[in-house]
């Protein structure tokens, strides 16, 4: 089943260049899916839990468990016990997972993710992790209170038990706990993040201002956990896939610890790797050109389309573009995210016989929109319509563009999450 929904409304016209390009993406949302990295990179052999990180394996020995008449014991272990936490929009598939692979050795569990109660069906049916269900992109109330239980779930920890977290995008606004724990503090967390966002600042910014107001942020909670040993996979969504940002860092501490590791997992790389495969088992002479690329996602759009082109050539880019929104913005309430606005300012300046994609990799461009489809047939479809690109980019409503002109490409939440994804493709 193809991961885009209504990848065959989208191929309307255009159709080679578009199939093959949406092909292309789909091939780097693939690569990233969480269940399947984890399933290739952890296994668990005579009480010992490897991670194979690229060439190299890790190997962390976990707590013998305690075997009764035949049957295994749940109660509090003499060697320790094993705790799964779970922080952001790849914890859910990836708890999956963690049960599969830890089975007996697991003693308990709790994930915060944004996806809905539905979702964590299965998970519940196992009994031993948590979910919680929490809003991005700002905190909330509920947010709090599931990281109020996760803290309670790490309590008086010795050197013996073993915390194995996954982290992810997202996290930032899922697992929080603010210094001022009324809901002054709160409130003052959420409008700080809106200003900071709507100024157009970046992930490292941003997280170095969350960082300060957080009692598990900065790896504050890497600090609750201790004595416990831990250990931390990291599905980076940053550019540069600094630890220390995703998600706000909370297991990664300012000096370097014996007792936690931290694990790099999965980055846009992967993503891209496996677009350039397939983008060139598809015959295109093909070039990763950047993982980290960044600014105003409008005036990016336009430079990506003003490109010079060639023949049968496609080209990779990987990042997070931003979005600044005018004073007026909130009065206007346009709606959409930094792919579809970057699709969308591209629109009247892309040559004949190229496609543009832009992508999120977890689904959700701020909307239940993924992104958007960019090329001249689209331009063309919204002046027959008499929709102007460039009055919707006003007033940001790239979303409401994409609607009508039937252009946004549409996943739903995907469970990964590393960075954005680009694509330009020429004939």
């Amino acid at each position: 089943m193809s991961i885009i929904l209504n990848k065959e409304e989208l191929l309307d016209s255009n159709t080679e260049l578009r199939r093959n390009a949406l092909e292309i993406l789909e091939a780097g949302l693939e690569a990233v899916d969480t269940e399947k990295i984890l399933r290739k990179k952890l296994f668990v052999k005579d009480g010992i839990l490897f991670i194979k990180n690229g060439e190299d394996m890790i190997s962390v020995n976990l707590p013998p468990l305690k075997v009764r008449g035949g049957w295994v014991s749940y109660e509090k272990r003499e060697g320790g016990e094993v705790i799964f936490i779970g922080i952001g929009k790849c914890a859910l598939d990836g708890a999956k997972v963690i049960e599969d692979v830890l089975g007996n050795y697991l003693t308990e569990g709790a994930v915060i993710d944004v996806r809905e109660a539905a979702d964590a069906k299965a998970l519940a049916s196992r009994g031993k992790i948590k979910y919680f269900q929490g809003t991005h992109p700002y905190p909330s109330e509920q947010n709090i209170e599931a990281t109020k239980e996760i803290l309670k779930m790490v309590e008086n920890l010795t050197e013996n038990d073993l915390v194995i977290t996954l982290i992810s995008g997202g996290g930032s606004s899922l697992f929080e706990l603010s210094i001022d724990m009324s809901r002054t503090g709160l409130d003052t967390i959420i409008e700080t993040t809106k200003q900071l966002t709507a100024r157009g600042a970046d992930i490292y910014d941003l997280n170095k201002v969350r960082k300060t107001m957080s009692q598990v942020k900065g790896g504050k909670f890497a600090k609750l956990c201790y004595p416990a040993q831990m250990v931390s996979l990291i599905f980076s969504d940053v550019l540069g896939n600094d630890i220390s940002v995703v998600a706000s860092g909370p297991t990664v501490l300012d000096k370097p610890n014996e007792k936690v590791k931290n694990i790099l997992i999965a980055s846009n790389h992967d993503a891209l790797i496996a677009m350039k495969i397939k983008a060139e088992e598809l015959g295109f002479e093909t070039t990763i050109e950047t993982e980290v690329l960044s600014g105003n996602a409008s005036e990016i759009g336009k430079d990506l389309a003003e490109r010079e082109s060639k023949p049968k050539t496609c080209i990779l880019f990987g990042g997070e573009t931003t979005v600044k929104l005018p004073a007026f913005a909130e009065a206007m309430a346009g709606e959409g995210g930094r792919n579809q606005e970057m699709a969308l300012s591209s629109l009247p300046y892309m040559p004949t016989d190229s496609v543009l994609v832009c992508a999120a990799s977890d689904g959700w461009d701020n909307s239940d929109h993924a992104g958007a489809i960019a090329d001249l047939e689209l331009f063309k479809k919204s002046k027959e319509l008499n929709i102007s690109a460039e009055e919707y980019l006003n007033k940001s409503d790239s979303y409401n563009f994409f609607e009508k002109v039937k252009g946004a490409i549409c996943t739903g939440k995907l469970g990964s999450n590393v960075s954005d994804l680009f694509i330009i493709l020429y004939k």
